[in-house]
């Protein structure tokens, strides 16, 4: 399968790599230039708990150098998705499919407002969300995994199709673990309520799931804000398929408790996080349905008012 993938961070990068060792044909697309010229130069080197590898991907910060592919992966943060399909328009065809991955809520609405459908007249995006990797970029051209739990894949409306079976394969092909859903908002929901248990609290602390796990107190919040995330999702009546949040949050914790959630890892960084998609989510959310998240919008406020400082210290002058 012909595949590019438009953001080449941690994540991009993994699949990039796993996915090209498979035998597909994969391009990189990114604005990182050092990134894309050391993966020219080098190959993309990819460790952890797939292994180690350097492959040979194509890498370029321009789309129109690729030209049309059968998948396009967006693994651009959140806050970027817009404007990374909007640049990844010449990579679809009459029968490209789209598959947006990111954390959080409202990625894939608009990666569909930009690709619409194809020539059949089929909804061009599908819906996935990975979870379990704590990747991070360790050098240009060079990214370290901590684990491989899941890739959940949906269409957008409707139950499982043949085409979406299709690209599942490739991916477990390529040795992701993948599990197909019937509903896309029970696999976005199942992931967010983990994503808003470590991402703020272990972002405010700056520490990893783990240890998050281990204090008393930050689990304490953590813990409440997985718990909310779950209520909330129960008032819009998403059937999640467990019963237990905390017990949920804390199994998929102790499969990578050494990883730092990236928003963590954004947040050291001075970068802008993906908080309004992670927690914040929770109390817009909630107010559809006449409740309240109180803790996630307290955790919230504090990242974004961490995130604000710490811009201002890397930013010149």
């Amino acid at each position: 399968m012909r595949i590019a993938v438009v953001g080449a961070g941690a994540m991009g990068s993994v699949y990039a790599g796993l996915l090209a060792d498979a035998g597909n044909d994969v391009w990189v697309v990114d604005t990182w230039e050092a990134h894309v010229a050391a993966i020219r130069e080098h190959g993309l080197r990819v460790e952890g708990a797939s292994g180690e590898r350097t492959v040979r991907v194509g890498a370029t910060t321009n789309a129109m150098d690729v030209g049309e592919v059968d998948l396009v992966v967006v693994a651009t943060k959140a806050m970027d998705v817009r404007d990374a399909a909007l640049a990844a328009r010449p990579l679809a065809g009459d029968a490209t499919i789209v598959l947006p991955i990111q954390n959080g809520l409202g990625s894939v609405e608009e990666a569909a407002a930009v690709f619409g459908s194809d020539a059949r007249g089929n909804d061009r995006v599908i819906v996935g969300v990975a979870g379990g990797f704590g990747a991070s970029v360790t050098a240009p051209g060079a990214v370290h995994h901590a684990g491989m739990e899941l890739l959940r894949l949906g269409e957008r409306r409707g139950p499982v199709t043949a085409r979406l079976e299709r690209i599942a394969e490739v991916w477990r092909a390529a040795g992701f673990t993948v599990r197909t859903y019937d509903d896309a908002d029970v696999l976005v929901w199942e992931k967010l309520v983990c994503n808003v248990c470590f991402s703020a609290t272990c972002a405010l602390l700056d520490v990893t799931i783990g240890e998050a796990m281990d204090d008393p107190r930050a689990w304490s919040v953590a813990s409440r804000c997985a718990v909310e995330a779950y209520d909330v999702a129960r008032a819009l009546r998403i059937d999640l398929p467990f019963d237990d949040p905390i017990e949920h949050v804390r199994a998929f914790g102790s499969r990578i408790p050494g990883a730092r959630p990236s928003l963590l890892l954004d947040l050291r960084a001075g970068r802008r996080t993906e908080i309004d998609v992670i927690n914040g989510a929770i109390p817009r959310a909630a107010r559809t349905v006449s409740a309240e998240a109180p803790v996630n919008e307290a955790v919230t406020a504090l990242v974004k008012a961490m995130e604000s400082r710490a811009r201002r210290t890397v930013e010149p002058g």
